[in-house]
């Protein structure tokens, strides 16, 4: 049986690492001899004809190696040799030490010149070259940038082989093969999607006990997709799977698909399923399978680009004629609405699993999950943090939590604090606080806009989305904001929250104008909040004059070719009324505000006074002053300097709220 224990892996890689090193060793010093001995003479010191005469005159030549010229010129040769001249000594030596010393000589040698150093009774040792001798110098020439080049080729090729991108391998699948004890996830590390959990905890039980639903006749589906918005878990819930299953689990991207080179990516199908079917039973992952299950046909480029061949290879792959028996693919999106209708149908996915984003339940139970690893502080409460987070996915609280401790490290705790959650919540929600330096019409400018959102918010509040906090101080791209805290999961919306966020959203913007008497741009993103959720009321909602019409098709995203020539379903008389409704509800709303601001001119001037002073004020104290519990700013600075019995948990800040597309953010000054 093959040892692949940790050491004998290490050995063995020492061996190749030190097989590796002498071979390239030896290809080196060879190619250092071949080019020494092409070059041997290329240091030689060129004679004339007359120092050559002379030097065989005084018997000073030791070795000669005459050639001809090889193209046929007539009485032109070349002269190589070894010359013992004193003159020649080594540098440093004395002048009458011996050295021998190569010489050359390249040129026309008369008869009686040649005839002398070829003569018999010469005292040195003569060698000719032929003419075919030239090529034997070309190859040793040409010899060493053969073997460097070699080298090269070897080197990279090897590279590119350790990296799995092998010129003959582009056609190879890059599914992983994942390791079941390498961070073994398992189903107790999966919560807030109880739903989804059993529907793929039966993949789990059929690949354990398939007789159980064969014996009934019952088939398992091939293939399983997760739908869900981004950070809910669809990649977590499937090594999950691959953790309970006993079976071979291979993960691949649906990028990974995809090449430069046509035909790739079916290729990669193609292999793909081919060593699942050496392996089967077992799971296939594909994760974003939107990257290659794109719908057919929506392209600028036709009906026969590399992605659509890719995914006509994948059909074929999960339900064509040749059968997978034991094969079952799960894959993962969030983006459903764009994948061709062929990969949806019964017999290739035949479950699509909802994987949305948690309930305060499945919130807690998350936070509890990522609490084993962080020391908490026995001041907090889980069910608190979770009660206050709605709308957060599983990675959002991941995040969370994890920059809780960073925030607690930071100041040398040993313990994750009510406090330190409070503050990594301010800084993931609405950004880190960044103290600019303000002049005191500006401070004054946007405690006012910030007045306006608290006020009208106070008064508008049926009790489902109070005001939090109001502060001056700039957090993200804002300068001030008006947090509110939502008393549970918005699910749905009335007509008349929407009105009121929609009022709640303008008071920034009419505060600044009953002030001041001057209107600025801080109010860009509450103009933007407040027209989008007109819209929706008006186009999508049917809360309008207009009746309950869909009017909103043309507002999707745009993918290339599906809807980019699509035309309105209206005419322009329909649009014209669309901009008047929209235009009468804003209207509406910001007359609304005003009457609100109006009535307590000196509650706003009091608020703005207060966060000019304190820059930030907690919600129960903006309620105080709007029903005017407290009237004067003195009442202000005994209020906040009384301590509170809880200063922990009153101070956290909630999230943004579930449905982000009709409740608007917090206030941008």
């Amino acid at each position: 049986m093959e040892n692949n224990s940790p050491k004998n892996l290490n050995s063995q890689k020492g061996k190749s690492q030190a097989r590796t090193f002498f071979v390239w060793s030896a290809l080196i010093l060879i190619v250092m001899l071949l080019k020494f001995y092409a070059d041997g003479t290329s240091a030689a010191q060129e004679f004339s004809i007359r120092d050559l005469m002379r030097e065989a005159a005084a018997d000073n030549i030791t070795e000669l190696t005459i050639r001809n010229d090889p193209n046929g010129g007539q009485n032109w040769y070349e002269v190589t040799g070894y010359i013992n001249n004193p003159r020649f000594g080594k540098e440093g030596a004395p002048a009458n030490t011996p050295r021998k010393n190569p010489f050359k000589f390249s040129g026309t040698i008369l008869e009686d010149n040649y005839k002398i150093l070829t003569s018999p009774s010469a005292p040195w040792e003569i060698r000719e070259k032929s003419a075919n001798s030239a090529w034997s110098s070309v190859f040793f020439t040409i010899l060493p940038f053969l073997l460097v080049i070699g080298v090269i080729y070897f080197l990279i090729s090897r590279q590119m082989r350790l990296s799995g991108k092998s010129a003959m391998d582009f056609g190879k699948s890059r599914a992983r093969l994942l390791s079941p004890d390498k961070d073994r996830t398992t189903f107790d590390d999966v919560a807030g999607c109880d739903e989804a959990k059993e529907e793929v905890a039966e993949i789990v039980d059929f690949l354990k006990t398939p007789e159980k639903f064969r014996k009934i006749g019952a088939k398992i589906p091939k293939g399983i997709l997760m739908m869900g918005p981004p950070g809910t878990g669809k990649t977590l819930l499937a090594r999950a799977i691959a953790g309970e299953a006993n079976v071979p689990f291979y993960s691949i991207s649906g990028s990974d698909f995809m090449e430069m080179f046509v035909g790739v990516g079916a290729a990669r199908v193609r292999d793909m399923f081919e060593v699942a079917r050496k392996n089967a039973p077992c799971l296939i992952f594909i994760d974003e399978i939107d990257a290659v299950g794109r719908q057919r046909g929506a392209g600028m480029g036709g009906g026969h680009d590399e992605r659509e061949q890719t995914l006509n290879s994948l059909l074929t792959e999960m339900d064509g004629f040749d059968g997978h028996e034991g094969i079952i693919i799960i894959a993962a999106t969030n983006r459903p609405d764009v994948l061709d209708s062929a990969l949806l149908r019964p017999g290739r996915f035949d479950r699509q699993v909802v994987i949305d984003t948690p309930d305060a339940k499945g919130r807690e139970e998350i936070l509890k999950i990522h609490a084993r690893k962080i020391k908490l502080a026995e001041d907090v409460d889980l069910q608190t943090v979770a009660r206050l987070c709605p709308g957060c996915s599983g990675a959002d609280l991941a995040n969370l939590l994890n920059e809780s401790a960073i925030t607690a490290a930071r100041r040398n705790s040993p313990i994750v604090s009510m406090q330190d959650i409070n503050i990594a919540r301010d800084k993931v929600f609405f950004g880190r606080e960044r103290r600019r330096l303000m002049d005191d019409d500006e401070k004054k400018l946007i405690a006012c806009h910030e007045s306006g959102h608290a006020i009208t918010q106070c008064v508008l509040d049926s009790g489902n989305m109070p005001v939090h906090k109001v502060t001056i101080i700039p957090r993200g791209q804002s300068l001030g904001s008006t947090m509110f805290l939502p008393k549970r999961d918005v699910l749905t919306e009335t007509k008349a929250n929407l009105l009121n966020q929609i009022c709640s959203t303008l008071g920034g913007r009419v505060a600044e104008e009953i002030a001041f008497g001057e209107i600025t741009n801080g109010a860009a993103s509450d103009i933007k909040q407040a027209t989008k959720i007109a819209r929706k009321m008006v186009c999508d909602w049917g809360m309008g004059t207009l009746g309950p019409i869909a009017l909103g098709e043309n507002q999707e995203h745009i993918f290339l070719g599906k809807e980019i020539a699509r035309d309105r379903h209206f005419s322009e008389k329909t649009a014209q009324l669309i901009d008047d409704e929209i235009k009468n509800v804003i209207d509406a709303q910001l007359n609304r505000a005003r009457d609100i601001l109006n009535s307590r001119r000196a509650q706003l001037d009091l608020m703005s006074a207060a966060l000019v002073e304190f820059e930030t004020i907690d919600g129960d104290l903006a309620r105080d002053i709007v029903s005017e519990k407290v009237k004067t700013l003195d009442e202000i600075k005994e209020r906040l300097a009384q301590p509170k019995p809880d200063e922990t948990k009153s101070a956290e800040t909630p999230s943004p709220a579930a449905t982000p597309s009709i409740n608007p953010a917090p206030a941008q000054a």
